[in-house]
C-alpha cells in the first residue's frame, strides 16, 4: 500500500499520508516517501497549491514507535531526526508553493509539528493537537520548539511542551495556533474552496511572500525591509502582476496563471 497518496487537480496536489492502522505515523518508508512527493509538487509548474492530509481518522499520531523499539528496523534517533523530519520541515518551508494542512484527525508529537510549519493550517472542530514528546521522557521536534512558540507566544508554548496538554481545535484557532476550525460536515468542503481560491491567485506572489516570512524568522528590522524591497520588485516583474493591475483598472476579476 503506497504510504503517500498524490492526487492533481486543478492546480491542486493533495498529499494524504496514508498509513491508517497506524494512525498515519511515521516511519522511514513514509518520511523518505513524503520528502519525495514535496519535491514532485516543488517542480511540477502544474502545481500550484499542496495539501497535505491524512487518511482515516487521524492526521499523523507522529513517530511510529514500533519502529524505534524493533532492534531490526530501528533506524536511531539521529537518523530518523536528520533524515526524516528535518527534512520534511526544511520542504515544506522551502517550496514556492503555498502548502495548506488540512488537519483531519489528531495530530500528535511531529504530526502536530509538520502541521504547524505548514503555511495555512485549518481543522475540523473534532481535531485535537498534543505535544506527546514529555509524555516519554522526549522533547519537540520537528521544528515545534521554533514554530509553536512564534505562533502562540513563550509561556504557553513551554506548558503545552512540558505538560503535553491536548488543545482542542476552538482553542488552537483563539490561541493562534493554527487558522480556522470548520464543523465536521463541511470540512472536507472548505478544504476543497480554499485549495481552489489559492490555485487561482498569483502563485509567484504567494512563493515571495512565503520567502519574505521566512525570512523574518531570523532577520532584525533593517534586514527585513531590504528583503521587503528586493522580493517587492522582483513580484511587481511578474505576468501575474500586470493582470492584477489590469483588472483592477477595468474593474474586472483577474486572470492569475501563476507567472
Amino acid at each position: 500500500m503506497e504510504s503517500i497518496l498524490l492526487e492533481k487537480q486543478n492546480g491542486i496536489a493533495t498529499l494524504t499520508l496514508n498509513r491508517p492502522k497506524s494512525f498515519n505515523s511515521f516511519n522511514r518508508e513514509m518520511a523518505l516517501n513524503l520528502q519525495d512527493k514535496l519535491d514532485a509538487c516543488h517542480a511540477d509548474p502544474e502545481v500550484r497549491v499542496i495539501v497535505l492530509t491524512g487518511e482515516g481518522k487521524a492526521f499523523c499520531a507522529g513517530q511510529d514507535l514500533v519502529e524505534v523499539t524493533d532492534q531490526a528496523q530501528n533506524p536511531g534517533f539521529r537518523k530518523i531526526l536528520e533524515e526524516h523530519y528535518s527534512p520534511i520541515i526544511q520542504k515544506i518551508r522551502n517550496t514556492a508553493k503555498p502548502v495548506i494542512a488540512a488537519v483531519n484527525g489528531v495530530a500528535a508529537g511531529a504530526g502536530a509539528n509538520v502541521a504547524l510549519a505548514c503555511d495555512i493550517v485549518i481543522a475540523h472542530e473534532k481535531v485535537s493537537f498534543i505535544q506527546a514528546f514529555s509524555g516519554i521522557g522526549l522533547i519537540p521536534d520537528s521544528g515545534g520548539t521554533f514554530f509553536l512558540p512564534r505562533l502562540i507566544g513563550f509561556q504557553k508554548a513551554s506548558a503545552l511542551a512540558m505538560l503535553g496538554d491536548k488543545v482542542g481545535a476552538e482553542e488552537a484557532e483563539r490561541m493562534g495556533m493554527i487558522y480556522k476550525v470548520f464543523s465536521l460536515d463541511d470540512f472536507s468542503a472548505e478544504v476543497q474552496a480554499l485549495a481552489e481560491r489559492m490555485a487561482k491567485m498569483p502563485t509567484k506572489g504567494l512563493a515571495l511572500t512565503k520567502a519574505a516570512f521566512n525570512s523574518a524568522l531570523s532577520n532584525d528590522l533593517t534586514a527585513q525591509l531590504q528583503v521587503e524591497s528586493d522580493l517587492q520588485i522582483e513580484a511587481s516583474e511578474t505576468k501575474d502582476y500586470r493582470e492584477g493591475v489590469a483588472a483592477f483598472l477595468e474593474k474586472r476579476k483577474p486572470n492569475f496563471i501563476g507567472e
